[in-house]
């Protein structure tokens, strides 16, 4: 037995020890506990739960769903009275995967519990094991800011009946075993159309646009359907391994806001086959257009380090931006400073672009953080943001930007 043989087996007896000063009555092992933590990753669970600056898992996000109000994650490490270090195993996969809390308290749909139904009751209670080991916080989340009539939770019983959780399916004999295995992460623990699906009037899940994007927390998530113009059709498998396993694809650009999270905390940890089998499914997805605006892109001459001056948007993407992405897109020592080719310069009228220069953005990868800065309310006026957003659209893409657009996505959300 070597050393890190021996590291870990240590480490699976202090876990397995610290599991029973919890209600948990799943009998945790070795094993159990390393699919718990794997699912936990699948699920993105500490991306959600996890406040900007917060302890991990000890809930605080805030959620902004139009028309709704803001939603905040609930603390899920295990301590007794802020967390759900009390909640017995069935109460825990009730609240996962049926969208019950104890109480009867019902959750809202930002917490993806549809999605999670999918999951079999011993991988939750796998996963319930796990989270009995992580630290424990005594942070308590905001309350709900919640319009009425959605303040009445009772209100879910009838959103269940329409829109709720779908039982776990069997696989697909006519489908090879990455599809099924695909279909399971992409539409189960990853619930990837929570995010890249259109609502519909009751916000359940579009069947008919399934995957062909939508807009959450003021950003754009892209079309993942395989449609070859609006889609992932036309991007190879090699590009979409190395977006999902890195944040960054050549041509294509770097994850940023929540895509980022789902990489950092979720996606660069999966294993490369669960990766693959993710692309064979999405390859297979019924194709849908959207029509997000994205324009062409425009590439500069490689090793071009002149940029024209003659608007503020210029004069402030040299002084502010190129240091970092260069004149050309190309990025200077890093490939995730790349812009060149990213959908997020024109799509939506820039949307996800203003919103990174505006907020910031964090990307963790195995060759440490790569930040993007937040300008908003430093040296920068809306204004000078808006100037450099329109000089990037048309610097780099044939886009035509939209002052009233970049406005509108400055607002802060009602």
């Amino acid at each position: 037995m070597n050393c890190r043989t021996v590291s870990r087996s240590c480490f699976a007896v202090v876990l397995l020890a610290g599991t029973s000063l919890f209600s948990t009555s799943h009998a945790a092992t070795a094993s159990s506990l390393e699919r718990g933590e794997y699912l936990a990753r699948a699920a993105d669970c500490e991306a959600c739960h996890t406040a900007p600056g917060g302890a991990p898992f000890a809930g605080g996000h805030a959620f902004n769903v139009p028309g709704i109000g803001v939603i905040y994650s609930p603390n899920i490490t295990p301590d007794p009275v802020h967390g759900i270090g009390r909640w017995t195993d069935d109460e825990f996969v009730k609240s996962v995967r049926e969208g019950v809390s104890p109480g009867w308290k019902h959750l809202y749909p930002a917490m993806p519990y549809p999605a999670y139904s999918r999951m079999s009751v011993d991988e939750m209670k796998d996963l319930r094991a796990w989270l009995a080991t992580v630290p424990s916080s005594a942070n308590t989340a905001p309350a709900n800011q919640v319009k009425f009539p959605f303040s009445i939770r009772a209100l879910m019983i009838g959103w269940n009946l329409l829109n709720g959780p779908a039982s776990s399916y069997p696989d697909d004999p006519q489908k090879s075993p990455e599809w099924n295995r695909g279909r399971y992460l992409v539409e189960g623990p990853g619930h990837c159309a929570d995010c890249h699906s259109p609502r519909t009037m009751t916000f359940g899940l579009s069947k008919d646009r399934a995957f062909a994007g939508n807009v959450v927390n003021d950003q754009r998530a892209y079309n993942i359907t395989s449609d070859k113009g609006s889609g992932l059709g036309a991007w190879t498998d090699q590009a979409l391994t190395d977006y999902l396993e890195t944040g960054h694809a050549d041509g294509h650009g770097t994850a940023s806001g929540d895509m980022a999270e789902v990489v950092s905390y979720s996606l660069r940890h999966l294993k490369p086959d669960d990766i693959h089998a993710m692309i064979v499914y999405l390859r297979d997805v019924k194709p849908q257009s959207s029509n997000d605006g994205a324009a062409p892109a425009r590439q500069p001459p490689s090793g071009d380090t002149t940029l024209p001056q003659q608007t503020n948007g210029a004069r402030l993407f040299a002084s502010a931006c190129s240091g970092c992405h260069l004149p050309d897109g190309s990025g200077r020592q890093s490939a995730f400073a790349s812009i060149a080719g990213a959908r997020s310069l024109s799509a939506d009228n820039g949307r996800n672009l203003l919103h990174v220069m505006m907020n910031g953005s964090t990307l963790m990868t195995d060759k440490g953080n790569q930040p993007m800065p937040a300008f908003s309310g430093g040296n920068y006026s809306q204004k000078d943001l808006n100037d450099i957003a329109a000089f990037v659209m048309t610097h780099f893409t044939e886009g035509k930007p939209s002052e009233h657009a970049f406005s509108e996505f400055a607002k802060k959300p009602d």
